[in-house]
């Protein structure tokens, strides 16, 4: 199976998602003895290129074009067409991005292919693809295949892999080949616009190593303290289930869930999270989950990697101390 992963930047800088989707590719790779390729669109984007080239990877195609400097649908789609039209791969896959959601469903529709998006997991049964994706806010998962001939198109929600699980290549770097687009104005039907800039927010979660996170089990806002004591012994960051941020106990930019941040820290320690869905798909994708709470019943505990049923108040204390007593030694 050929797979050929379509990376995003914007403005020279990688969106990371990309490097969680070429991992889905070289595991998928791994199941079906295929080969992963990866794209790059843009202006000036060579050494971004060069860069991808020492990820495992059988090529490295750089669509470059002065009118792919700044992105429109009309003009990733034009170009995406003439690689896919060169490379012929059996499968595309996309991070799924704001960006992705705009001009894949287009490609695929002006490819007369079909496309699933937003996957949290594939796996190959007797050679043919099934795609999982959440359904209801993450309260059911469907199993979706494609029918018909390939290229199929999919995209992965972001944390549904490990981005530091990318391997290297084995003997040095990939090729890097350039692909020849032909792209005119006129083939270009809208003007893009200022590029929008959220509000800069005091802290970006999804670059945070561990997180401490606190749900209704902390009782008060005056006792959010002691979890800000932890997050900081720790060396992490403080986070939040949403009725928490509802409540105005922490900002909002602290959220974690389907209507917060998505992340996947190396740890994620859970105080007196139950563990609704809404939460769960938020931070699933976390290397090691710790999780306390007096309920021994707490859905959180499902998805822990460990679990320890009891009180947080007792063991917020006690875990700072120790390691504060650690760092004084």
């Amino acid at each position: 199976m050929k797979i050929l992963v379509i990376t995003e930047q914007r403005q020279g800088k990688w969106n990371s998602v990309s490097f969680e989707t070429l991992v889905a590719a070289q595991q998928l790779a791994a199941k079906t003895s295929g080969s992963v390729s990866a794209v790059v669109l843009g202006k000036g984007v060579a050494p971004l290129a060069a860069e991808l080239a020492a990820k495992n990877l059988a090529e490295v195609i750089l669509a470059e074009h002065d009118l792919l400097d700044a992105y429109t649908p009309d003009g990733y789609c034009v170009a995406l067409a003439q690689v896919l039209g060169s490379a012929k791969p059996d499968l595309v896959l996309f991070p799924h991005t704001y960006q992705v959601r705009d001009f894949a469903p287009k490609l695929a529709a002006g490819l007369n292919k079909g496309m699933i998006g937003d996957c949290i997991a594939v796996r190959e049964d007797a050679g043919k693809l099934t795609f999982v994706r959440q359904m209801f806010q993450g309260k059911t998962a469907a199993d979706v295949t494609f029918q018909g001939a390939g290229p199929w198109f999919a995209s992965f929600q972001t944390g549904a892999f490990r981005a530091d699980q990318l391997a290297a290549h084995p003997s040095g770097k990939a090729p890097v080949n350039s692909a020849a687009i032909d792209l005119k104005p006129e083939q270009i039907r809208t003007v893009p616009g200022e590029l929008f800039r959220e509000a800069k927010q005091a802290v970006d979660l999804t670059q945070a190593p561990i997180i401490v996170a606190v749900g209704r089990g902390i009782k008060a806002p005056e006792n959010i303290a002691q979890a800000e004591s932890l997050a900081k012994a720790l060396g992490g960051e403080l986070a939040a289930s949403r009725p928490i941020c509802d409540e105005g106990w922490l900002p909002m930019e602290r959220q974690i869930g389907s209507s917060g941040q998505t992340v996947a820290p190396k740890l994620y320690l859970a105080l007196g999270i139950s563990g609704a869905i809404q939460h769960v798909v938020g931070m699933k994708g976390s290397r090691t989950i710790v999780a306390v709470n007096k309920d021994q019943n707490a859905p959180i505990f499902e998805i822990a990697d460990y679990g320890v049923v009891a009180d947080i108040f007792e063991i917020m204390p006690a875990l700072t101390e120790a390691l504060e007593k650690s760092k004084a030694s």
